[in-house]
């Protein structure tokens, strides 16, 4: 399937974006600050009764928490370092989720110490870690979410717990002094089944009848991220996962819907950014070959780690000269076999390219500098520009 620009960007974006590559040496990337505003104010609009807690680990870069700050979101802390520069920015702990379960006692209490009172766990351990250095804490607890096979890049295996120990933690938590006040589940990464929302919100559904019948009241869910951004297979529009979603919550809940937390990060960020690399040698591994290998300055290692098992498959693009288009399996430059992005799943480009052509990866606003941050085979961490019209 060729790739065309217009069935990601307008012709404005795209000459933004052009203008902004046509200064620089390969590989970066290139943010378009203007998207990440309409992504939010679409967001807001369709999901008009939730807050949005940007979950930082997308791209945590100044100028995009900064942006959202501006606009009024919350966000998702993951570690005391995401901490640190969301409190450099002027950002409110009161504005902060600490929604990583996974938490070295050392980093509760540096949490607790800067004023972030809104935790996440998933186990008895990191519970009784809150309860004695995170005293009087809101805690909500992360339950395992079924269907997130259906995701681009799965979630459900590391975090949260069976929806029965999740009611014997949130039972705990208020003996031990915490403020239990809700569940939160996470559907998968680039989740493009709606369905998979609706049977996480009818485990909830279950466990705040239940929270009720021992006298605890739950006035909280978070649904964690999962809005898929634009790559190769299709996805349906935010307005349609809003309209499905909230047909869910109020199935469930009717009118009296508790708060509702919303944690995107690639619905808000992929779309805004393109990764510019360039063709560093294309060959065959025989004189009878029929594979073509391309191999490009960025990888697996300096910005295309979601490529890893070819998960998240980006729409990529060249001005090549040629309308004829040819398979190719796509390298990275380092000296690591697992650094080839595609080799199974083939993504045309033209025939006629060649060492030295741009190749265009579009939606790489969320997950490839934040992922580039090492210097493996001293390639440096992807440099990325920002462009915004109302700077």
């Amino acid at each position: 399937m060729k790739i065309n620009v217009s069935d990601y960007y307008s012709p404005e974006e795209w000459s933004i974006f052009k203008a902004e590559s046509a200064k620089h040496e390969t590989p970066f990337v290139v943010v378009n600050l203007d998207i990440i505003r309409q992504k939010y104010d679409e967001l807001r609009k369709f999901f008009h009764f939730a807050k949005v807690y940007y979950a930082m680990k997308a791209n945590p870069a100044p100028e995009v928490l900064a942006l959202l700050r501006d606009l009024g979101s919350c966000f998702d802390i993951a570690s005391r370092y995401e901490l640190d520069r969301a409190l450099s920015l002027d950002i409110s702990p009161e504005k902060m989720s600490y929604g990583n379960t996974i938490k070295k006692v050392s980093d509760i209490k540096y949490f607790y110490e800067k004023g972030v009172r809104l935790f996440a766990t998933d186990s008895e351990t990191d519970l009784r870690n809150l309860a004695k250095y995170a005293p009087g804490s809101r805690v909500f607890c992360r339950i395992l979410c079924e269907g997130s096979e259906t995701a681009d890049w799965p979630l459900s295996r590391k975090f949260g717990c069976h929806p029965d120990m999740a009611i014997d933690l949130l039972v705990l938590a208020k003996d031990l002094g915490l403020k239990p006040c809700g569940i939160s589940f996470h559907v998968g990464s680039q989740q493009r089944e709606i369905g998979a929302w609706d049977s996480a919100i009818a485990k909830v559904r279950y466990i705040c009848d239940y929270m009720e019948s021992v006298g605890i009241d739950l006035s909280l869910i978070n649904m964690g991220g999962g809005f898929p951004a634009k790559y190769i297979s299709k996805t349906n529009e935010m307005e349609v996962y809003a309209n499905e979603i909230t047909r869910y919550l109020n199935e469930d809940f009717g009118d009296n819907l508790p708060e509702i937390i919303l944690e995107p990060g690639r619905s808000l960020v992929g779309e805004a950014g393109i990764l510019v690399s360039e063709v560093v040698l294309i060959n065959q591994k025989s004189s009878t070959g029929v594979d073509k290998w391309l191999y490009i300055d960025a990888g697996k290692f300096n910005g295309l780690a979601e490529t890893w098992d070819e998960s998240i498959k980006y729409p990529i693009y060249s001005e090549a000269r040629g309308e004829d288009c040819e398979d190719f399996i796509i390298a990275g430059p380092t000296c690591d076999s697992q650094d080839i992005m595609y080799e199974y799943f083939r993504n045309p480009l033209p025939a006629y390219i060649k060492p030295g052509d741009r190749i265009y990866w579009f939606s790489c606003g969320a997950y490839t500098s934040s992922y580039a941050s090492c210097e493996f085979n001293g390639f440096p961490p992807l440099k990325t520009y920002f462009v915004d019209s109302k700077a």
